[in-house]
């Protein structure tokens, strides 16, 4: 690195110092524009450059001073370089961490540990890269300063990870193995042995007390009870009303899902535990052995738990050639061993689309170890079972969503060992299941999800085959049929320029929506069908579904609006609180409406909000329009004080300077205990040609006594605005 490089390198590293500082100190006071949000985000991208460079560093600072480094100009050199630029990336990281700290979601202790050790590592750096050539800085000293700095990034490498990944990030595989809890089904209790470890796997990592997402924690039963910004979590006895499972049940792409794309997503077993528990009442102290032999509930908790007597079992045949099962890992199949030095295999095979019968045949040198297969919705047929029965030790077949048939089970009689048996999905007929399940003499477990069979059909195989447990799945003794998710909006928008043509779906195949224009509740008789609508103004939709065996969803409402003219600037001449910043005045116009929920990260950019000052815009247009009407959308969510404009003015005009009043319009207050809700308010006057427009809203200056915050002022919350 030459002199001007060098030279420039180290006053950059000065003033981070100060602006670290600086941020450290006067954190509470930051308010954080949208983009800076975008830098902070960054954070995680680039952590991972400091923390090697900086390692590397305090590895070599180690033996800096043994007599053939310290004369070696080349190694002082490059530890110079390595340490100044590892430091220098270091405050980078630092500094975008604490805008990243700013978002909600990131709070408790792990939060301030992570913070405050990542700042520490960086000023310590700093200290050592300026005080490195100082005579006292030898020996001893330079080794206990890089082993501080070696743990301090250790410490805070932890940290991160248990905000990112949760709290047991790095035990979890270990956990795991005992998350299910290993005592005798008559002592189980449904929650705390079955539903509270689905918790701790899937969901506790982003809800607990120092990752709070959407202002839910799982880790205990109050905050359970409790639920978080978005309501409560259950309705006890009410699954299909409850949110817990409506979020489960949302598609993938849709940003609500949960867990959120990319974690790890429950399986079928652990959203239909979730189900019954919650139609069950969501009782905390339920035992499993309180319910009868023939509950859905017992039935799959008696399959999730592990016995307490299990022992680890001991096989008969060696351990497969390492070198074979590298190879044939590939890409679509793992192969991994059941336990860790045990003989025994687990194969996984992944892509439909790849999926060929040769995958299965390349496994032939490793047939005794395989004890599991995985093939799940892979387009296996019943000719790919005589392949499989040649794996003479399998234990477990998972067959879900395949192409096989039960008539084709029987190539699978050579498999004395296997006990466990998944075909959900498929299309096994109870005259061939009944023939051939007799000639699997190991089953102990058969699953038969979405299958077709009849409840009778189940029951009869479990009359005729004791020794075998079968699971049927949700059973519906149609007392309590399901209700439909309300209907879903396809447009990209629901804000328009002249007309629209509103797409309506559902996820289920063969629902019927129906709909109403009017405000009244639509049902599934009077009300029109949905198929095709154009609009060409203002128009609220409120919509549901139905079908034949479920209950018609709860009602939906839409509020398609209309915006004719779009200006061409825009300014806020008063500032937007620190919290609700959006995109800033440009939020306005972005044909992007918001949610309910305006603390909620995904939702919360959508959002303009004021309480101190009034929200005042000024908008041109390089050529005149003539308008008659200018509203805005604003949120109402009176629990937590969000309350509609006081007053909002319209002032328009062709100068700027001299703009006349146009209309002055209030918006209709709640009263206590209003549900949250989305509201349009707006003001008419007569057509008026204007090149400049300046729309005022002001905030509610005293919150009514029958608030628990009154007197004080209220939050508007604004996220588009209307010309027309």
């Amino acid at each position: 690195m030459n002199y001007r490089i060098r030279t420039f390198a180290e006053q950059l590293l000065f003033v981070l110092n100060i602006f670290i500082a600086f941020i450290l100190f006067f954190e509470d006071k930051l308010v954080l524009p949208a983009w800076l949000q975008s830098v902070g985000r960054l954070h995680p991208l680039i952590l991972h450059f400091p923390i090697v460079m900086l390692f590397i560093a305090m590895l070599m600072g180690l033996f800096r001073f043994r007599p053939e480094n310290e004369s070696n100009p080349y190694y002082l050199a490059f530890l110079q370089n390595l340490l100044l630029s590892g430091v220098i990336l270091a405050g980078i990281t630092v500094i975008m961490g604490l805008f990243l700290s700013r978002e909600d979601g990131y709070s408790g202790s792990t939060l301030l540990w992570h913070k405050w050790t990542g700042a520490g590592i960086f000023f310590l750096g700093s200290v050592i890269y300026w005080f490195r050539n100082k005579a006292w800085y030898r020996g001893k000293v330079a080794q206990a300063v890089s082993l501080l700095c070696i743990g301090g990034l250790v410490v805070t490498g932890h940290y991160g990870a248990a905000l990112t990944h949760g709290a047991n990030f790095i035990l979890e595989p270990l956990a795991s193995e005992s998350a299910v809890a290993a005592v005798p089904v008559e002592q189980a209790k449904v929650y705390e042995h079955v539903i509270k470890p689905i918790f701790e796997q899937k969901c506790v990592s982003c809800h607990n007390q120092d990752k709070l997402k959407g202002e839910l924690m799982l880790t205990d039963m109050q905050s359970i009870l409790k639920g978080g910004k978005s309501g409560k979590l259950f309705v006890p006895g009410n699954p299909q009303i409850s949110l817990l499972l409506e979020r489960i049940h949302l598609p993938m792409e849709e940003k609500e899902h949960m867990p959120p794309s990319g974690k790890t997503q429950l399986t079928a077993q652990e959203v239909s535990l979730l189900a019954l528990w919650v139609r069950n009442n969501a009782d905390f102290k339920l035992k499993v052995t309180d319910l009868a032999n023939g509950d859905s509930l017992r039935v799959l908790a008696t399959s999730y738990l592990k016995p307490a007597t299990t022992k680890q079992e001991e096989y008969d045949f060696s351990p497969a050639d390492e070198e074979t099962v590298a190879k044939l890992n590939t890409d679509y199949r793992t192969i991994l061993p059941l336990a860790r030095e045990s003989p025994a295999l687990a194969v996984n095979i992944y892509n439909r689309n790849a999926y060929t019968s040769r995958q299965l045949e390349e496994l032939e040198d490793i047939k005794k170890q395989i004890i599991s297969l995985n093939l799940n919705k892979m387009p296996v047929k019943d000719s790919d079972l005589s392949i499989i029965a040649k794996f003479e030790n399998l234990r477990r077949l998972d067959l879900n969503f395949t192409d096989i048939t039960a008539g084709g089970l029987k190539a699978l009689a050579p498999l004395k060992h296997l006990h466990s048996l998944t075909l959900s999905g498929t299309k096994v007929s109870y005259q061939d299941l009944s023939a051939q399940i007799n000639q699997l003499k190991g089953l102990k477990t058969v699953t038969l999800w979405d299958t077709g069979l009849a409840t009778e059909d189940i029951e009869k195989l479990r009359k005729a085959n004791v020794q075998i447990t079968f699971i049927g799945g949700f059973k519906d003794d149609g007392k309590n049929p399901l209700q439909l998710n309300p209907p879903q909006v396809k447009n990209p928008s629901m804000v328009f320029n002249k007309n629209i043509s509103v797409q309506l779906r559902h996820p289920i195949k063969g629902v019927e929506i129906r709909y109403t224009t009017d405000g009244t509740i639509p049902d599934s008789l009077n009300a029109p069908v949905f198929s095709h609508m154009d609009i060409h103004q203002n128009t609220q939709i409120t919509a549901r579904a139905f079908k034949k065996g479920w209950y018609g969803s709860v009602p939906i409402i839409f509020d398609f609006l209309k915006n004719t003219y779009i200006p061409d600037s825009v300014r806020l001449l008063l500032p937007l609180n620190r919290v609700h910043q959006a995109e800033g005045a440009h939020t306005f116009f972005d044909g992007k409406l918001g949610a309910i929920g305006a603390n909620n990260p995904a939702w919360a950019n959508n959002w303009a909000g004021v309480r101190d000052n009034d929200m005042v815009l000024v908008s041109g247009f390089k050529q005149p329009v003539t308008i008659s009407s200018v509203g805005l959308h604003y949120m109402i969510e009176e629990d937590t004080g969000i309350f509609p404009p006081d007053v909002v003015e319209v002032w328009g005009g062709n100068d700027p300077t001299q703009l006349k009043l146009l209309t002055k319009f209030k918006a209709a207050l709640p009263s206590k205990g209003d549900r949250p809700s989305l509201k349009m308010t707006a003001g008419n006057f007569k057509p008026q040609q204007v090149t400049w427009l300046k729309i005022v809203a002001k905030p509610l200056n005293s919150i009514p006594d029958w608030h628990r915050n009154k007197g004080k002022k209220a939050l508007l919350l604004v996220d588009e605005m209307f010309i027309n």
